[in-house]
């Protein structure tokens, strides 16, 4: 085993070679390996030496650095002089830096950046002179001290803006760079005087404490709040931390023969296989990404510099055709000599991956199974996103920039905060901002969709937006936004906050009002990326689906079966209800026995449409299991309305209501425990499934019921229930003169049922498991009242995630594991699902694929997505996963 002390802590790179390479990215982060390869693929990078990642949690823990590291830095940045030629803190040929922030897994956006380390009152006279382009030097120096004030000194953003907008409107000029050198030094001078009344500290002057005021700050970046909420959302370890990366300086703002800008190899949004991205002329990269100015699209360097166009698009092939992936570029040219800053796997859209994928497939790049486990099936969700009637009437706002695609309807907010706290409440929000930062990350979470009054393709919310699967419409320079009064203006109207817009992600739209959204249909490559899991995975998947119509929709997504239908949705349309609460108001099993004769032919056409739309797949259909005090009116006016419908007093009426009332209704008499109390509820049930069984077989059409008894908890249970089942299911095929193959199972939801599963499975066919309820009886949790302070436990890392959204592994995992082995120990060929929304969640489709079940069930539009994680979930097991990623 290597010593540690004895690893490196600084990696160099420069004249035409790196201390790494792209494998090490959990040491050098994404963009050091990144930096690291393309030196060693000789592809122009400015020199630099990146801290490792390994620093970091032990920095945030002691806030000390280990001694050897600042004499590695000292090394290094002896080495940097020698590659660069200049001297940092030299007056005459100052070395100028910039030090960024870079995981193993990319952060877009998420932690801090520094430009033009090095400059103070000397080094700036000297690139003065240098450059001979005052406005340039002061240009570099009043961004280095806002920068720094911002990141390393925590002073807002806002308080130099106003300074820099001030001086902007004094002299009539349009964007920073209009402004003299003279003003460019009163402001950086300013900003200096902001710091020091804001902190109490003065700016450093030393380039040395600079860096390591730097250092310091990328390092403590890895802990706030936009990233923190950035690694839950995507999973990502708060253990990986950040490395540090120290790179000379090349200027995109000394000029018009001078730029910046952001690439990727193929369209992000789209999939096309063309060159993609911005930049800005005489500009440095903040301004690409921060919306500061509106930047040009990519095609028009061609005209503009078409040497360093074409070098950018030869590195760009070449990057891609290294890493067999998009590759997601920055640049900046110096006198019209191309460096690259950054390559990475690009962040693309749902639909954009899946077209990549396929293209590569064609291409030779990529295998078939890589194409699989390339997409994170979650990324699914962005191809079933609705988009907007083509037939309804629609009220054009404006128009900006299609920068991430998928259309929402939502009422306006103008902050994050108020953005998170209305979507917690199930409000739909459009977060309109003039510009997104890191800072509204959260905000982003919650909103339904994005706008923005600047910024372009590539601008924070564009990224971002893209990342999540949410559109988002940047730069619509026609709205002015006021957040301090709550509205935006546009061609003479205004817009306030809590009117309904909806926003068009793919067209770069945005209309007045709430406009009626249609559901996507899915081809092309979707379908050939589908056949391909198919061919790959083991798991069947099967839906959720209570009517014909969620039965049609699951066949339409893919899905095997149906894994999940829930009886007691069927009771709650029109006269149906009246016929359930008859058959509760009821005396006597007479009574509700002719009560349920109504319900039965009801029951009947339900289970034939969905027999019919499953084709001969199998169909699990549960017994009735809510409680029957939820089929009842609960306020006085209804209890009222019922009781003279029904013939009864109203005295009776509430009596019966208050009867049925419980304490705790989710651990009361619903379940089996209801057909074990009124088993003439089973037999009508069963009756209506074997008949509509037979009739749908008659006609020559395949059926395969399965028919699941709820909230087992004791073996006796399950057999008490499963006599009355079988009994019926013998009468009705005596009648029709016909028999129909068909399983009897049940639900594993309770902890006693898991436990007992070896008892259980002597006389169930099959198990599917509950995990919404087996989580809540795990737990001692109630899903409803949860909500409360559950936050507060993801917040103080009492939990990693939600237990209702992510399968919980360690218990509830432990619990369905467990249940498993025994009910296969005593029933080998036990057929093993589970059918609660978890279901469709990547995590738990791995978990299920491990432990040889035979299907998983989750919602219509989940379908897809467990279909793609069965197949990664296959590859897994084989060891593939591990290779495909190999990528940076």
């Amino acid at each position: 085993m290597s010593d540690p002390f004895s690893q490196p802590l600084v990696y160099f790179f420069g004249q035409g070679r790196a201390d790494g390479t792209a494998a090490m990215k959990e040491i050098l982060g994404g963009k050091g390996a990144g930096l690291a390869e393309m030196m060693n693929l000789g592809i122009p990078v400015p020199p630099g030496f990146t801290i490792a990642a390994t620093l970091c949690t032990t920095y945030l823990e002691t806030h000390q650095f280990p001694p050897r590291l600042r004499a590695q830095v000292e090394t290094a940045l002896q080495r940097l002089e020698a590659a660069s030629g200049k001297v940092f803190g030299g007056a005459a040929n100052p070395l100028l830096v910039s030090v960024r922030s870079g995981a193993a897994v990319s952060m877009p956006g998420m932690m801090e950046t520094i430009l033009n380390l090095g400059l103070n009152e000397d080094t700036v006279e000297g690139l003065c002179k240098l450059s001979g382009n005052p406005n340039f030097a002061y240009d570099s120096y009043r961004r280095f001290v806002q920068m720094y004030g911002s990141v390393v000194f925590d002073v807002p953003k806002r308080s130099f803006d106003a300074l820099l907008e001030g001086r902007k409107k004094s002299h009539g000029a349009a964007q920073d760079i209009d402004l003299p050198p003279e003003e460019l030094a009163a402001l950086a001078r300013e900003y200096k005087a902001v710091i020091k009344q804001v902190t109490g500290r003065d700016f450093p002057e030393n380039p040395v404490d600079q860096l390591w005021g730097a250092v310091e700050a990328v390092f403590e970046s890895w802990n706030t709040r936009r990233a923190i909420d950035y690694r839950k959302l995507h999973d990502i370890p708060d253990s990986m931390g950040t490395a540090v990366n120290i790179v000379a300086m090349v200027f995109g703002n000394t000029g018009d023969d001078s730029g910046t800008g952001v690439a990727f190899t193929r369209d992000p949004s789209t999939g096309e296989a063309k060159l993609y991205g911005e930049y800005l002329l005489n500009a440095q990269g903040e301004d690409v990404v921060s919306g500061a100015r509106t930047p040009e699209p990519i095609s028009r360097l061609k005209d503009r510099m078409p040497q360093a166009y074409g070098e950018l698009d030869r590195v760009a092939r070449t990057l891609e055709r290294h890493f067999r992936d998009v590759q997601d570029l920055e640049f900046t040219i110096e006198h019209g000599k191309l460096f690259m800053l950054q390559t990475r796997r690009g962040q693309r859209s749902g639909h954009a991956a899946v077209r990549i994928a396929c293209e590569m497939v064609d291409e030779g790049v990529i295998s078939e199974e890589e194409a699989v486990a390339r997409i994170p099936p979650n990324d699914l969700n962005q191809l079933l996103h609705p988009t907007i009637d083509g037939s309804a009437e629609l009220d054009l706002l404006t128009t900006g920039l299609p920068a991430s695609p998928g259309a929402a309807s939502g009422t306006v907010v103008f902050h994050a905060d108020e953005a998170e706290e209305l979507g917690r409440k199930g409000t739909a929000v459009i977060l309109v901002r003039r510009e997104t930062s890191p800072e509204d990350f959260h905000g982003m979470v919650m909103a339904k969709a994005i706008l923005t009054a600047r910024g372009g393709m590539t601008s924070h919310a564009a990224v971002v937006a893209r990342g999540m699967g949410k559109p988002c419409v940047a730069g619509a320079q026609d709205i002015e936004v006021d957040e301090s009064e709550n509205l935006f203006h546009v061609n003479g109207r205004a817009v306030k906050s809590g009117e309904w817009i909806t926003v068009d992600g793919s067209s770069g739209r945005v209309y007045a009002g709430q406009s009626k959204l249609i559901p996507p249909e899915l081809s092309g490559n979707f379908d050939r990326l589908m056949l391909w899991a198919d061919k790959t995975r083991h798991l069947r998947v099967r839906v959720n689906a209570d009517t014909p119509a969620d039965a049609h929709r699951g066949r339409d997504f893919g899905a095997e079966g149906i894994g999940l239908c829930r009886t007691e949705h069927m009771f709650f349309e029109g006269e149906r209800i009246n016929a359930m609460r008859e058959m509760i108001l009821a005396q006597d099993p007479a009574g509700r026995t002719k009560a349920l004769a109504k319900l039965l032919p009801m029951q009947r056409a339900d289970f034939e449409g969905i027999f019919r739309a499953m084709e001969g797949y199998p169909v699990t259909i549960r017994l009735l299991d809510p409680p029957l005090h939820e089929f009842l009116p609960k306020e006085a006016p209804e209890i009222e309305a019922l009781a003279k419908q029904m013939g009864k007093t109203v005295k009776e009426v509430h009596r019966i209501v208050e009867l049925l009332s419980e304490v705790n209704p989710m651990l009361g008499l619903r379940g089996c425990r209801l057909g074990i109390m009124y088993p003439e509820i089973t037999e009508m049930q069963a009756r209506a499934i074997f008949e509509a069984a037979c009739t749908v077989a008659a006609r020559k059409g395949r059926v395969m019921p399965e028919v699941m008894i709820p909230l087992v908890a004791h073996v006796v249970e399950f057999r008490k229930q499963a006599l009355i089942v079988r009994r019926v299911a013998e009468e009705v095929f005596r009648e029709r003169q016909l028999t129909v193959p068909y399983l009897l199972g049940t639900m594993i939801e309770l902890p006693r049922a898991a436990l007992t599963a070896d008892e259980i499975a002597r006389e169930a066919q099959f198990f599917s498991f509950g995990t919404n309820d087996l989580t809540q009886t795990t737990w001692g949790l109630s899903r409803d009242d949860s909500g409360v302070f559950l936050p507060a436990y993801l917040e103080q890392n009492i939990i990693e995630n939600d237990p209702f959204e992510v399968l919980d592994l360690p218990g509830v995992g432990k619990l369905i594991s467990m249940a498993v082995e025994l009910g296969r120990r005593t029933r080998q060929d036990l057929k093993v699902g589970i059918c609660g929304e978890h279901g469709g969640e990547p995590g738990a489709v791995h978990f299920c694929e491990a432990l040889r079940m035979n299907y998983v069930s989750c919602s219509p539009y989940r379908v897809p997505i467990a279909r793609l994680s069965a197949a990664q979930a296959a590859l897994a097991e084989r060891g593939t996963m591990d290779r495909t990623r190999a990528t940076v």
